[in-house]
């Protein structure tokens, strides 16, 4: 394997904002595209605090795919939310006030969706004993997890794992990339599983491996750093190229798009087959699934059942946390074989790595 990492410049604002969002409310869809719209929410369930990270609703991505649970909740129990939305590089404390507006606006649970909120959750939790606080993708900071503290974590190794296996087995040309928004250990572990899974494959492949940003967050809102960094993969002879990018991802589209025929994406979080253009479509092989919908959902779930759930809880593939889409059909001759490499993850025959071993 060859692996090649490079950074791409970055650009992009991202708004804040507070309160209810001025967006249509449509219906529930797997691809969390559709906007929700919490004022038009009026059941007397919990009131559930949503902090999104960058790029808020319309990511496409993690963003959307929170709403999507957040939607069920809302048809099941009841549930209302208020919501606020994380502005490009803003300081520690915007966050901490973020959630602390939610809690003071009466909200229990209140979830900061990505791990960017881990600190900030751990700092305000303690002021607010009697409210359950979750974080996507959250992690301690090497302290005690907080009593009233979930950290709602994915095997996301292992879901990319298996869009490698697709990848290694549709390339024609033996040679895949992978574009990450961060270099930081959440993103390496995408990295990680879709390495493996190409390689449990076809040993001798060829993986070209970039990053938009060493540590910047606005890697995840920079669709034209995406866009460059895709594009040299597609130039230096890949045909696949699977991304963890965020709100960045539609750049990693437009590149797969002006690649032309032959070459294709992956993509992340949500089916992002459902929510891509029709220009956009028949380059989109499959997708990671990250089912951040699920833990969402659970959360709202656990304190309705006054059961809120604490410490870390872990959504692998055993436990349908992550796994892949087949919109568009474009791997319908090889899901039995996914299917045979996903049993083995979930027998322990096969131990995914969590960091890139080359």
């Amino acid at each position: 394997m060859r692996r090649t990492t490079k950074i791409a410049a970055s650009l992009c604002v991202a708004t804040l904002a507070l309160a209810g969002c001025a967006k249509d409310d449509n219906s529930s869809s797997s691809s969390g595209s559709d906007t929700l719209d919490c004022s038009s929410l009026s059941g007397d369930g919990p009131k559930v605090g949503l902090a999104y990270d960058v790029g808020g609703q319309g990511d496409h991505s993690f963003n959307d795919s929170a709403v999507v649970g957040m939607r069920k909740a809302a048809k099941d129990f009841g549930a209302t939310c208020v919501e606020g939305e994380a502005q490009l590089n803003e300081p520690e404390s915007a966050r901490e006030d973020r959630l602390r507006q939610l809690a003071d606006a009466g909200a229990n649970p209140v979830i900061g969706i990505g791990f960017s909120y881990s600190e900030s959750v751990n700092a305000v939790a303690p002021d607010y004993p009697d409210v359950s606080f979750g974080v996507i993708d959250g992690f301690d900071w090497d302290k005690a997890p907080n009593d009233n503290v979930a950290y709602l974590d994915f095997a996301e190794n292992e879901g990319s794992f298996l869009v490698g296996v697709a990848a290694a087995l549709k390339t024609k040309a033996d040679h895949i990339g992978f574009v990450g928004g961060v270099h930081n250990d959440l993103i390496k572990k995408f990295e990680a599983g879709y390495e493996a899974g190409a390689e449990a494959v076809n040993p001798n492949i060829e993986i070209d491996v970039q990053y938009i940003e060493e540590s910047d967050l606005s890697g995840f809102a920079d669709p034209a750093g995406a866009k460059a960094a895709a594009s040299a993969e597609y130039d230096n002879g890949a045909d696949i190229v699977f991304h963890a990018t965020g709100a960045s991802g539609s750049g990693i589209f437009a590149a797969a798009v002006d690649a032309g025929e032959g070459k294709w994406a992956i993509g992340v979080d949500s089916d992002q087959y459902l929510s891509a253009s029709a220009d956009e479509q028949p380059h989109i092989l499959t997708s990671m699934l990250k089912r951040v919908d699920t833990a969402t959902y659970d959360m709202v779930r656990s304190v309705v059942d006054d059961k809120p759930l604490v410490s870390y809880q872990t959504y692998d593939l055993a436990h349908d946390g992550v796994g892949y889409a087949t919109s568009g059909g474009f791997i319908d001759d090889i899901t039995d074989q996914i299917d045979e490499y996903a049993a083995k993850i979930k027998s322990g025959e096969i131990k995914v790595p969590t960091t890139p071993t080359k």
